[in-house]
């Protein structure tokens, strides 16, 4: 996959974590839209490096989903720890 590709899985993936874990964040859409992408490539480097997993050519490919949206999740919810979150 090519770094347009994990964009592009990143902002489904932010949307998919988001979906998630409701609730208004700090960073609004764009915040979120930007955690996304990062989750996807810091889940795809946690997935390749660590789980043995390396990351699959396809972008229908189910792990690797799993690790990006895996990955934004956590990003979403450290970014809640760390600076506020507004779900009042």
């Amino acid at each position: 996959m090519g770094i347009v590709s994990w964009i592009i899985l990143g902002l489904l993936a932010g949307a998919i974590a988001k979906i998630l874990l409701p609730g208004r964040d700090p960073g609004g859409l764009i915040g979120t839209t930007l955690i996304g992408i990062t989750g996807a490539f810091v889940g795809g480097w946690i997935s390749a490096r660590f789980l043995d997993r390396p990351v699959a050519k396809e972008f229908f490919d189910l792990p690797t989903w799993g690790a990006a949206i895996g990955g934004s999740l956590v990003l979403l919810i450290g970014y809640r720890l760390l600076f506020g979150n507004s779900r009042d």
